[in-house]
């Protein structure tokens, strides 16, 4: 009788696709989004005809910012069916959180076409519509869909956190931050683990002037999603508004570290050392943000234009220029204010500012630039 062979491998048993769903729920449940998403890939490679397991991937990837995988997620679920409702919502969520609009809208019409009934398809459709109008894309009627779409997918299913959270975007959207409060409460309540909602009611709490709970909530959304800068941003602003400044300027600095390639964050970080007149701190960071240029580090910063949205900032650094004896180039923001936006009094106050101080400080007279009143930068 002859002995069986050695070292011949024990067959590993393959694990079936609904443990890695289940694993994939259980992370979810946590607040684990990476791990769940790991997961359900596990639970598409086991099963990759389990259209769900794609769906719910790219849900949880919108709420990790991770657009593009969900929709590649979302989309190869419509391979399997085109006419999936829940599908093209997500799709279409996905497509307009990238800023895709059109594409978004679209595929957001089809699902409710496919499915009237579908809260998630509304709730998606008004956050869309309300992020569109946010960032000047939409025309007249986007906040009226916006707030109708809202409507509809609370009473399509009042027990759905996306549609609170939708809700709460859109009443944040149109300055009704008391609503949005509660909206953001009620979706809290059931989802105590994304970040984003931590940090919109933090928002809607600030509006309130309730700076407690403002800092409260930013906090939160800083331990769920410590990579990211704006909870860091948006606490910085509320020490700011408090008076703060030592802790303002440490948020602003985090967030700075975090992403140091933006100008805008220089721009923050800047304004609260203007804020306490600390001028000679201003000028470095409000340079990278207008002007760019390498950090300390070496990392390149592509300075903002000027621009309507971008003015105040310019402003902010040609007087901290002034105040630091830097009128070469101070005098230079100045003139660049006054070409730019000629007709506006409360630039040309603040551009007239920049001449005043550093007039006073060559103990000379220089011309303003004519307006009613000089107005110091706000």
């Amino acid at each position: 009788m002859s002995s069986p062979p050695l070292f011949i491998p024990t067959p590993t048993p393959t694990r079936s696709p609904d443990s890695f769903i289940s694993e994939a729920l259980s992370f979810a449940a946590e607040g684990k989004y990476r791990q769940a998403i790991e997961a359900y890939q596990k639970a598409i490679q086991a099963d990759p005809r389990n259209i769900n397991s794609y769906i719910e991937a790219a849900r949880l990837q919108v709420f990790s910012g991770n657009y593009d995988g969900a929709v590649e997620n979302a989309e190869n679920a419509l391979l399997l069916n085109p006419n999936h409702s829940l599908a093209l919502a997500v799709r279409g969520w996905a497509l307009g959180l990238r800023g895709d609009y059109q594409l978004a809208l679209a595929s957001l019409n089809s699902a409710i076409e496919k499915d009237p009934g579908n809260a998630l398809a509304y709730a998606y459709l008004a956050e869309v519509l309300a992020r569109q109008h946010l960032d000047g894309k939409g025309d007249l009627t986007t906040v009226e869909k916006a707030t109708s779409a809202s409507r509809k997918a609370l009473e399509l299913n009042p027990n759905l956190m996306e549609a609170y959270r939708a809700r709460g975007l859109v009443l944040e959207m149109t300055g009704n931050s008391a609503e949005a409060v509660a909206a953001f409460q009620q979706a809290v309540s059931m989802n105590d683990n994304l970040a984003d909602l931590h940090l919109a009611l933090g928002r809607n709490y600030k509006a309130q002037d309730d700076y407690v709970n403002a800092i409260d909530q930013f906090n939160r959304a800083i331990a769920l999603s410590p990579e990211d800068p704006e909870p860091y941003v948006e606490t910085a602003l509320t020490y700011l508004r408090t008076g703060e400044y030592a802790k303002a300027v440490q948020y602003a600095q985090q967030a700075v570290q975090l992403k140091p390639n933006d100008p805008l964050l220089y721009g923050y970080l800047g304004t609260i050392y203007f804020r306490q007149q600390d001028y000679p701190n201003a000028v470095k960071p409000l340079r990278l943000a207008t002007r760019g240029g390498l950090t300390d580090e070496g990392v390149q910063v592509q300075g903002l234009p000027l621009d309507d949205t971008t003015m105040y900032m310019y402003a902010r650094f040609g007087i901290s220029l002034a105040y630091t004896a830097q009128c070469g180039e101070a005098l230079q923001i100045s003139q660049a204010l006054i070409q730019a936006f000629p007709a506006d009094e409360t630039n040309l106050g603040n551009a007239n500012e920049i001449i005043k101080i550093c007039s006073e400080q060559a103990g000379g007279q220089t011309t303003p630039a004519q307006t009613s009143q000089a107005t110091p930068a706000p």
